[in-house]
């Protein structure tokens, strides 16, 4: 089973790929510290990308294109119409922007009443009828401008959303947050042609594994090789049932970000996320074994903690059944089913590669961007296909790397993949590194070596520094699906880095100081005490263990 990336969406007008989830439109004089704060808090903490002004974009005297831009590059529009949003000029723009993307691109509208009556908005009565007034008086050269915002106001106002009057916040909030996920999960599962192989795994898990009927606290495991989906299938089934808990939290790369941040972190971000606060902080793991314990043991929550790979990683964030509420499902991804069956978990649902038939698609996806080879196509798809596997990490990334090729290049690559491959999935990998450009090798290298799980911003000037065009070409590797960026961070997948590292390692097998990159500790020691490194050398990379005293070469 696999999850394509976006780009494998449908081009239909009815589901428009956005940089963003949600555009926030508010009068930030009557709601900023309050209601849209707490309702951004919510949308951030359900993983949902949303746009608020105040964090994107410092205005000016006029309106930013980006502030526009940003609009359209939305699926949701969440407008809050408060007792003075109609005072404000830029509201009035936004507003105009939002019904005009809404009328041509199914941009979705919610309207929220902030204490303000429907009646008032539609018929620009009370404050709303005074803010027209002192427009019109400061724009009389301009009435045009004018009636199109009386228009948006009507429009909006007509349509379906929430009235705050006499109801608790939390509430609608919980409604808000509820109708844009269910909303995205639909619209994402109809339209993009992309869960391949993933809706009878889901429904077995859902079904056999996750069923509430079960009772009590579960803790059920997702095992299988690097590349076949775990992480996939845990986010699917998150996507599709979060919502029905108390509380949640998906944390990814449990054993990467153990090493980058410490459990102390992880911990913090778990509760963050459950209990919806962002300032939580705790001292040490042992406090926050405590925390969780005491604060969980009454909710009914989902967990989901992806890519665990040691006994200490589980002990701190779920480490007992009694942690947390009746109900309860705790979901472990591994590469490991023995840890996995000797750390409490109830079951393990083992996942399996895809068969011809799902490769073929999922491969298809991701080289035509439809379901099916074209027709000169079928038999070379074929023979990828069978490489791969039925792994879909491979299939999607071969397939990525012979979009829009020539049918002499697929041969081309097919033929040296059959005389150069021992049959490893690393080999069938290396395709897609073959068909980069110089620049764009290097900048893989780069990443599989020293920044993977680094801040895209933090690096950027470091990238261009090296003559690197960043922007581009980190496109061209997400395109790939070499790589991903997630909340601005570099990723990449376990096996690709492997790829990475293993080109870099070829270079010169048995000495490091011939090879292009340095980043493992005892090989940087190696050439820098004995002052063997190379002109091939081109970057190191040097994490000191805490109290380890070294004496390296003077020149070196």
């Amino acid at each position: 089973m696999a999850l394509l990336p976006s780009s494998s969406c449908s081009s239909s007008s009815r589901f428009k790929e956005g940089k963003y989830d949600v555009f926030l439109s508010f009068r930030g004089e009557d709601t900023r510290k309050k209601f849209t704060d707490h309702l951004y808090t919510a949308l951030k903490q359900r993983g949902i990308s949303t746009f608020k002004d105040d964090e994107k974009l410092k205005r000016g005297t006029s309106i930013a294109p980006e502030l526009l831009k940003a609009i359209e590059e939305s699926r949701f529009a969440v407008i809050i119409l408060s007792r003075d949003y109609a005072s404000s000029k830029w509201c009035l723009i936004e507003l105009t922007k939002i019904i005009e993307c809404m009328e041509k691109t199914r941009l979705v509208v919610l309207p929220i009443f902030h204490y303000v009556d429907p009646s008032d908005v539609r018929n620009h009565k009370g404050t709303f009828a005074e803010a027209f007034d002192k427009h019109e008086k400061s724009f009389e050269e301009n009435m045009r401008n004018i009636e199109t915002w009386k228009a948006a106001l009507t429009k909006v106002a007509n349509l379906a959303g929430w009235d705050l009057k006499d109801k608790y916040e939390s509430k609608v909030i919980q409604e808000i947050v509820g109708r844009i996920c269910t909303e995205l999960y639909h619209k994402f599962s109809s339209v993009c042609e992309d869960l391949v192989g993933m809706d009878s795994c889901v429904k077995q898990m859902l079904g056999s594994y996750l069923n509430e009927g079960l009772g009590g606290v579960r803790f059920v495991g997702i095992c299988g090789m690097g590349g076949m989906g775990k992480t996939t299938l845990a986010q699917e089934i998150y996507r599709r049932i979060s919502e029905d808990f108390e509380g949640s939290s998906f944390i990814v790369n449990v054993r990467e970000e153990t090493k980058n941040k410490g459990l102390v972190s992880l911990q913090e971000q778990l509760l963050s996320e459950i209990l919806m606060e962002s300032e939580i902080k705790i001292w040490n793991v042992y406090e926050g074994i405590n925390v969780i314990r005491n604060t969980l043991h009454n909710k009914k929550v989902f967990i989901v903690l992806d890519d665990v790979d040691g006994e200490q990683q589980l002990r701190a964030l779920a480490g007992k059944h009694d942690w947390f509420g009746v109900g309860s499902r705790i979901i472990v991804t591994s590469r490991d089913s023995h840890f996995l069956q000797t750390n409490g978990v109830d079951d393990v649902y083992k996942i399996k590669g895809l068969n011809d038939d799902e490769a073929l698609k999922l491969f298809s996806w991701s080289a035509f961007k439809k379901p099916h080879p074209k027709e000169n196509y079928v038999d070379l798809s074929k023979d990828f296909v069978n490489y791969a596997k039925g792994l879909p990490l491979a299939l999607k990334v071969v397939g990525s790397s012979l979009y829009a090729k020539e049918r002499n290049e697929w041969i081309s690559a097919l033929e040296k993949l059959k005389e150069e491959s021992n049959g490893t999935i690393l080999d069938i990998l290396q395709i897609s590194f073959d068909g980069l450009t110089n620049s764009e090798k290097g900048l893989f290298l780069d990443i599989a070596c020293f920044f993977k799980g680094k801040k895209k911003d933090r690096i950027s000037d470091i990238l261009k520094s090296f003559g690197y065009y960043p922007d581009y070409s980190i496109g061209v590797l997400e395109g790939k699906s070499l790589i991903t960026i997630e909340s601005g961070i570099f990723r990449m997948h376990d096996l690709l880095q492997q790829m990475g590292q293993e080109i870099v390692r070829r270079e010169s097998p048995r000495e490091p100081g011939g090879r292009s990159r340095l980043w493992i500790y005892k090989d940087v020691i190696r050439v820098l005490k004995n002052n063997i490194e190379t002109d091939a050398v081109e970057g190191i990379i040097l994490k000191l263990p805490i109290q380890k005293m070294e004496h390296l070469h003077v020149e070196a």
